[in-house]
């Protein structure tokens, strides 16, 4: 259970440098697709009707974006910067559909990082098993930083 657990933080922003990536494989699955649908109550025929999608440019079921999008937010909070970072602003373009059990590889790049601000922008492409790009852009995040509140024990040396 991750609820109450003291889990690791990730990096802080000053052991963080420009050139980093992360690579990461994902399989989409029926159960990420079920469990996506069934969280968000999102019955959009293009996902999971094949004869709907069949009468459409896509010609069979596509994997929603936010899905897709989640995979990319997942891989920040759990590897970069990690736990305890936060999205505070994010572009993603997808010039082309993922379909059902497709494999895309993911790839993050830090591009910059900003000790001041607690940031690091950070580059996204996804691409199938066929070498498409399916999705690209950038993510700003804030890498675990905790403030220094006064407590009782700060006040010992006055």
């Amino acid at each position: 259970m991750l609820l109450g657990k003291k889990r690791k933080l990730g990096r802080k922003v000053e052991d963080m440098s420009v050139g980093e990536k992360l690579k990461l494989t994902e399989k989409i699955e029926d159960k990420d697709l079920l469990l996506y649908l069934g969280l968000t109550n999102d019955g959009n025929p293009l996902y999971i009707q094949h004869d709907f999608a069949s009468q459409t440019k896509y010609e069979k079921p596509i994997v929603p974006a936010i899905m897709l999008t989640g995979i990319v937010t997942s891989a920040v909070s759990k590897y970069l910067p990690g736990p305890g970072s936060h999205i505070v602003e994010q572009y993603l373009e997808f010039p082309k559909p993922v379909y059902h059990y497709a494999t895309i590889e993911f790839l993050l790049q830090v591009i910059s990082v900003d000790i001041a601000n607690n940031t690091v922008q950070i580059e996204v492409t996804a691409t199938d098993e066929n070498g498409s790009t399916v999705i690209e852009g950038k993510i700003t995040a804030t890498p675990p930083r905790l403030e220094n509140h006064l407590t009782s024990q700060a006040m010992d040396n006055f």
